[in-house]
């Protein structure tokens, strides 16, 4: 059965292959979607080539819907967009599919239904199938170059419709275990350097040595060291001071 998660469905209409019904359901459940309807698809339905590229979202397929009609499929939705990288001469408003799904999530938070129109891999949606949409989405693809795969365009689809619904972090760090150093371990390394390479004779000249030992510090404040990263660093100058007392 279907997570019964608000989402919108998805609509296959005269898909032609069972590959790309597949893949479509895996770039679906990927995302956290799980409701898919299929109108009229050519080779019937189930599909055993469907199943073999759904790699896992067998149970999206095994949901799934089937309808003769486009207006079958969508005929309890309030709200239907409709896939297409062509100009049709309908006038309908227009939206990115990030815009789209936004629009969607707004709407399916208000309790209503919401359906999303892909067309068959050959020319995509007829004229009377986007006639049934409210509005149309259209990706922002290269015009010399505009034709997208049915599933890749459900992938699209998909994924903006989960950044709509799931907070992510746009930038994260793996610290493998190890905490950030704190204020005063990033000044003792910083104390540590200076003193030595003070006894090493390289801030010099002295006229230049006050504005040199700045430079330093505010070179190891802008690196993000880990408490690994700075006992490392102590070890290295330490091995580098005794290598030296040998060498004498």
């Amino acid at each position: 059965m279907p997570s019964g998660t608000p989402q919108p469905r998805f609509v296959l209409v005269r898909p032609q292959m069972g590959e790309n019904i597949g893949a479509a359901a895996r770039a679906m459940l990927n995302f956290g979607l799980d409701q898919m309807h299929l109108v009229a698809p050519r080779d019937g339905w189930p599909n055993p080539s469907a199943v073999a590229m759904a790699s896992g979202a067998g149970r999206v397929l095994d949901d799934a819907q089937v309808s003769e009609t486009v207006v079958g499929a969508v005929e309890d939705c309030s709200f239907v967009f409709a896939t297409t990288a062509r100009q049709r001469g309908l006038t309908k408003p227009i939206y990115t599919p990030e815009r789209a799904m936004e629009v969607a999530r707004e709407r399916i938070a208000k309790g209503e239904k919401v359906g999303v129109l892909f067309g068959p891999e050959r020319a995509g949606l007829e004229n009377d199938d986007i006639a049934v949409a409210n509005a149309i989405i259209s990706v922002p693809v290269n015009p010399e170059f505009a034709s997208l795969n049915l599933a890749q365009c459900v992938l699209l689809t998909a994924y903006e419709w989960r950044r709509q619904t799931v907070d992510t972090v746009a930038e994260t760090v793996e610290l493998a275990g190890h905490d950030w150093a704190t204020a005063i371990e990033m000044e003792k390394l910083a104390e540590h350097y200076e003193q030595r390479l003070d006894e090493a004779g390289f801030f010099y000249p002295h006229t230049k040595s006050d504005g040199m030992k700045v430079t330093l510090r505010n070179l190891w404040s802008r690196l993000p060291l880990t408490r690994a990263d700075v006992q490392m660093l102590h070890g290295v100058m330490r091995q580098m001071v005794r290598w030296k007392e040998r060498g004498d």
